[in-house]
This record gives C-alpha cells, sequence and structure tokens, in this order.
C-alpha cells in the first residue's frame, strides 16, 4: 500500500495542484470533529502530535507516543471513522525538548524519541534539528551541516525502528519524512514582529544539497526518496493579536525555485488565520502541506464562550457551568504555559488569556476541572433547550448551519463546529471535497 502523502506527490507531479492539511492537536473535541470530517468526505486526516505534547516522558498531555496513538484510534471507533483515513505524524521530532543538554545525551532522548513514534505507526516524521544545544557555540549561528547530520542521525533511527515495525506486521506503511533548517516555533511566534523574512531560495537550496551529501556520507543515498518535504517560511505567521497574510509576491522567488526540485514540496508552519484564498494559493505555489494548530483549539474556545454567554442568559445562576470563570482560574492557578508568552499589565495578561491568537489556554482545555465544567455547560445547554434566537446572537456560523439542517442543536455537536469552520477553509485550500 502506497502512503497517501506518496500519492499527493504523484497528483502534483502530474500537475494537479492538490495538497492536505496537518492537524496539530491532542484536544479530544478537536480529533473528534477532524475524524468527523475525514468519515463524512472520505479523504484521510493529517492529525500531528508534537514532540513537548507527546514524547517518551510522557509530554504535557502525560501521553507517549504509543497512548496518543490508542487514544486516536478509539475516538475513530467512537465514531466510526475507518483506521485507513487516519495518518498520524511527529513534529518537531528532534531535540526540542532538551535543547539545554549537551549534544550526546539530547540526541540519545531524540533517538528514543523518533523510536517510538515510528513503532507506535505514526508515519509522517518531521526531523527538526534546527535548535542549537547546549554545547554548541552561543556566538555563531547552528552550520546546516550539523543541522543535517543531526537529522541524518534521526533519520537512520526511524528506518531501523521502521523495520523492526515490519517484523510485527509486515503491512507496516513505510514513512516519509519532513526536513528543513528553517522552522518556526510551535505555536506562533511570541512577540509582535514588524514583517516576516521569507526563506532565501538559496538557503532552501543548500537545505536539499546538503541533506543530500550527509545522506551519501552515511550510506543511506536512497533515503532522499523517503524525503517529500522541506519546512520554510513563506511570509505567514501569527502572533496574540496579528495576523501575517501570504502574499504571493514576496514568496515567488522561493516557489519557483522548489519548481526545480519536483520530487518534493514545502511544508508551510503556523497558517492558522489564513484565508481560505491565501491558503489555496499557497498549495498552488507548492506549499502543499499547511501546518495548523492554535486556530483549531482558538475555533473550539470561540464556540464554548458563545455557549457560555447563552449558558448565562438561560440558566439560572445557581446551575451554571461558569465556564470562562473557570478556564481563567485555572490558568492563573498554573500559569506556566502561558506567563512568558502574555505580556502587560494585569489588565492586557488576563485579554490575552481569553482571546490570544496563539491561544496558550489550549493546554488547560484537557484540565479535569476545565473539563468538568465543558461537560457541565454542555449538560445545562440540552436539558434546556438552546433559543435558536440568542444562538444568532452568539454564534450566527452554528445558526446557519442549524437554520440549513446541516447542523443539530447539540451543544457539543456546536462547540465542535467551531473547529469545523476552520477546517473547511482548508478542505477548500487543498481541493479534499467536491
Amino acid at each position: 500500500m502506497k502512503h497517501p502523502l506518496q500519492e499527493m506527490m504523484k497528483k502534483r507531479k502530474e500537475g494537479i495542484k492538490c495538497g492536505i492539511p496537518s492537524y496539530c492537536s491532542a484536544n479530544e473535541l478537536v480529533i473528534e470533529a477532524v475524524l468527523e470530517r475525514a468519515k463524512e468526505t472520505n479523504v484521510p486526516a493529517l492529525i500531528e502530535a508534537t514532540a513537548n505534547q507527546v514524547n517518551q516522558y510522557g509530554g504535557y498531555t502525560g501521553m507517549k507516543p504509543q497512548d496518543f496513538m490508542d487514544n486516536v484510534l478509539r475516538i475513530a471507533e467512537k465514531i466510526g471513522c475507518k483506521k485507513e483515513l487516519i495518518i498520524l505524524a511527529g513534529d518537531h521530532l528532534g531535540p526540542l525538548t532538551w535543547k539545554d543538554e549537551p549534544e550526546a545525551s539530547a540526541m540519545e532522548k531524540s533517538k528514543e524519541l523518533v523510536r517510538e513514534y515510528v513503532l507506535a505507526g505514526f508515519t509522517k516524521i518531521h526531523l527538526d534539528t534546527s535548535m542549537k544545544l547546549g554545547n554548541d557555540e552561543l556566538n555563531q549561528p547552528l552550520a546546516t551541516k550539523t543541522i543535517a547530520t543531526r537529522g541524518v542521525i534521526l533519520y537512520q533511527t526511524c528506518m531501523e525502528a521502521y523495520q523492526e515495525l515490519l517484523a510485527r506486521n509486515k503491512d507496516a506503511l513505510r514513512p516519509v519524512f519532513i526536513i528543513g533548517s528553517e522552522v518556526p516555533i510551535p505555536g506562533g511566534a511570541q512577540e509582535a514582529e514588524e514583517g516576516i523574512s521569507v526563506t532565501r531560495p538559496e538557503d532552501f537550496e543548500e537545505t536539499v544539497n546538503t541533506y543530500k551529501s550527509v545522506f551519501r556520507e552515511y550510506g543511506c543515498e536512497d533515503a532522499w526518496k523517503d524525503i517529500i518535504a522541506v519546512v520554510v517560511q513563506p511570509g505567514v505567521e501569527f502572533g496574540d493579536a496579528q495576523v501575517f497574510m501570504y502574499d504571493r509576491d514576496n514568496a515567488r522567488e522561493l516557489c519557483e525555485k522548489l519548481k526545480e526540485y519536483p520530487e518534493i514540496v514545502f511544508e508551510g508552519h503556523s497558517t492558522d488565520y489564513q484565508s481560505p484564498e491565501c491558503l489555496k494559493k499557497m498549495v498552488e505555489d507548492g506549499i502543499a502541506i499547511l501546518k495548523v494548530g492554535p486556530a483549531l483549539t482558538f475555533g473550539l474556545r470561540e464556540a464554548l464562550f458563545g455557549l457560555s454567554m447563552i449558558e448565562k442568559e438561560i440558566i439560572p445562576i445557581t446551575k451554571r457551568s461558569n465556564f470562562i470563570e473557570v478556564l481563567d482560574e485555572v490558568m492563573i492557578e498554573k500559569p506556566d504555559n502561558w506567563k512568558k508568552h502574555y505580556h502587560g499589565n494585569e489588565k492586557a495578561q488576563a485579554f490575552a488569556r481569553k482571546y490570544s491568537f496563539s491561544d496558550r489556554c489550549r493546554y488547560y482545555i484537557g484540565d479535569t476541572t476545565v473539563e468538568d465544567a465543558i461537560e457541565k455547560l454542555f449538560r445545562n445547554l440540552t436539558e434546556t433547550e438552546i433559543p435558536l434566537n440568542i444562538l444568532q446572537q452568539y454564534l450566527p456560523i452554528q445558526y446557519n448551519k442549524i437554520r440549513d439542517k446541516k447542523l443539530s442543536l447539540n451543544p457539543r455537536e456546536i462547540a465542535k463546529a467551531g473547529v469545523i469552520n476552520y477546517l473547511e477553509d482548508y478542505e477548500y485550500a487543498v481541493n479534499t471535497t467536491a
């Protein structure tokens, strides 16, 4: 069986300007929404876990790679989505989590990280060795050769793990790989910026040539056929309150250079909040893998806030979930996942905790206290039916879908529709629906 991403590459070589969204989230409601769309459209869904979310030590989700795989399959079984429609991927796999350690220990942990991802059945692997490690020279840029060498070492570890997996499952898909030394940080920019610098064509070409050279040095010349994409910065990014939209003219030289390498595409990170037309232009220009993460939980949070406002209008005060207040209380009580990212006075930080595009509240929606509030919110708005007129007030997109009989008047479904609003933009861009 050929990998779905290799099938995508084949279509692009035939002149079909298709692509695939890469949904990066560990949130149950988000994953449920993504898999429901896969089931409905019969198009494979690519779901990514990042190295800080999921690793051999549990990450911030408490899940190891096999745990994440099992959780996605559990959700798929619950909603009746076929396993064949799921592609699992590992994002930023490398020494990111251990970058303060010396190379020897950081790379040993990275090797175990990628090994566990491959053995668990993840088949799209982003090898990210772009960061300096504890004993790298602070005042010197990290050499492309160093980045590539560390990446090739991790590639070899992945392929050793794949052979081990094949011995257990002869039908196991061969993984495909993403490389690139110009990798945006996970989750979007932390500060406002004057503008975003597009990757220089010569830097992209240096990455490709250096990797090919190091593959030869390590005796795995054929490895290049497993590389399907290079991460570049095409000029898209977002911060707390700003979004840098895709400008085709600014990325023209970079995308022209890609035409010299028809065997690969670009992977664009931080494509969150781009317009459908911008996303479509990116796919047409060769940025065929569109990574999105915070926007998905932003859409979920937005819908949950809307439902919470409705609850305040129709549910007695003593019975309310007070979801908005509970979420903020938990974020204040456990500030580690937002304190370094949200700045300004207390009022500015409170505003960012709710509405920042970087959506640091995604780290808290899975908290037990917050989940309990969400379930109480759903229960309240199930026992007392939501009036359509107030739904129109707070969640007009969902109201339109309910009016047109495309969505049920169920608070859980209404919340997931906040995610689907973003999924639909990506589906339009990559031509995955008729």
